[in-house]
């Protein structure tokens, strides 16, 4: 009945929305740090996902919300944009995973190495880190390159994901999350020791001071500049998922994920295609440690803990594997849930008890059962939802229309070898 109920659901109205958006847009104005105000305001993004009207007006709206609205009623706010700008970070992690494990079908657990690759990339060599291994006195480096690193981190986290994806490519199920676990520990490790003989990565004590970066000489170190940059490179992902997901490569991926036997007999190559979604998934990680490390001015192999690539797994798993809107509701739900309702219910808490209201032992402090309401979640995914909140929609093709079209006269893969056989068997009888 629920089912019947929820495929008659046409949309939500446009006025609904927009007085949704001007009410809460009112609210987080004249509110301070107010986590229902907050919440509604990045809630409104998707409402206007569901919204019945064109897909250009919610594309309107949408980036009327995230260009304007928050930063006109919350720029001056630096609570409120910090918790933006973390948001979008763990958004584009997520987008990047969701490459790996939603287009590839490929469980990846050692994600967060790609991540602290670029981060290290950027902080050796934008801090005097790098004197200690290259002759000159030639570091730091200035802001002004963060701009350039984000493409060298993007680089070096690719290469990365190419190494891992060789060794793991005789793998599939829980073998390969096991290797890509046990990759990411070594990346961690590797970081956490290499400052001897040579010291390149600071060790355990890390890497600071990492500089901001800098455009035209001004800084831009504010949380209400990175959420524009951090914005940027979500547009720039969003847009490359988009376009893979409708090329040759990404249905090469999606055919892995369904049955990799299948693929392989239509002529697919799981080496390239594998390594592809590896290294592809891998540059976005990279883009954005390059962001955390000038955003945190400091990083330190701590940073870049298994459960860090837990969390971002978990993300891609509740919003709906495969589904670019899932993904970025998932990855900004759990986000808010860890940065900004916890601490705010522990704190809320931590003040009734203050005031005598209530007696509240030290062990049952809301914010340290993170990885339970996670667990929670996940159970109640899997249970009611298994296909995440907004699941991947699956496209769906006139079978009439495909054997008519002039491309269904070319043979792929097997078919073609074993239509060849004939043709040259026919000829010489």
């Amino acid at each position: 009945m629920a089912n019947m109920e929820w495929k008659s659901f046409k949309g939500i109205p446009l006025p609904v929305t927009l007085i949704w958006i001007a009410g809460f847009s009112a609210a987080l104005h004249f509110l301070d740090k107010s986590v229902i105000a907050f919440l509604g305001i990045l809630c409104s993004i998707v409402l206007i996902y569901y919204t019945n009207s064109s897909k250009m007006v919610r594309m309107l709206i949408g980036a009327l919300v995230l260009l304007v609205i928050i930063p006109l009623v919350a720029g001056d706010n630096r609570y409120y944009m910090e918790v933006a700008s973390q948001v979008g970070i763990y958004v584009a992690m997520a987008l990047g995973l969701n490459i790996v494990v939603g287009f590839a079908g490929l469980l990846d657990l050692g994600y967060v190495a790609f991540f602290a690759a670029g981060a290290y990339a950027y902080a050796i060599f934008s801090t005097s880190q790098a004197n200690q291994f290259i002759p000159g006195d030639l570091f730091p480096l200035s802001g002004e390159w963060f701009w350039p690193f984000l493409i060298v981190g993007l680089i070096v986290a690719a290469i990365f994901g190419i190494l891992l994806g060789l060794p793991v490519l005789r793998v599939k199920g829980d073998y390969l999350a096991i290797v890509t676990l046990g990759f990411g520990e070594i990346i961690r490790i590797i970081f956490n020791n290499l400052d001897k003989p040579i010291n390149i990565t600071n060790g355990p004590q890390g890497i600071t001071p990492i500089p901001q970066p800098e455009l035209l000489g001004m800084k831009m170190g504010t949380p209400f500049h990175f959420y524009f940059i951090v914005l940027v490179v979500i547009a720039f992902i969003v847009l490359a998922n988009l376009r893979f997901e409708n090329s040759r490569i990404g249905r090469a991926w999606i055919a892995v994920r369904e049955d990799e036997l299948a693929a392989q007999s239509m002529g697919i190559s799981l080496l390239n295609t594998k390594l592809a979604a590896f290294a592809t998934g891998a540059s976005f990680a990279g883009v954005v440690g390059v962001i955390f490390a000038a955003k945190q001015t400091f990083i330190d192999p701590t940073s870049f803990t298994l459960m860090e690539s837990i969390g971002i797994l978990v993300m891609v798993i509740l919003g709906g594997s495969g589904s670019i809107p899932g993904v970025v509701l998932g990855a900004a739900f759990v986000t808010v849930l860890q940065v900004q309702l916890l601490k705010e219910l522990s704190n809320f808490l931590h003040s009734l008890q203050q005031a005598g209201v209530i007696n509240l032992p030290n062990q049952l402090d809301p914010s340290k059962f993170q990885r339970l309401i996670f667990g929670i979640m996940l159970i109640l995914v899997a249970l009611y939802r298994p296909n995440g909140l907004i699941p991947a929609k699956r496209r769906k093709n006139d079978l009439d229309a495909i054997r008519a079209s002039k491309f269904a006269e070319n043979r792929l893969g097997i078919l073609s070898r074993l239509s060849k056989g004939k043709l040259s068997q026919g000829s010489q009888s």
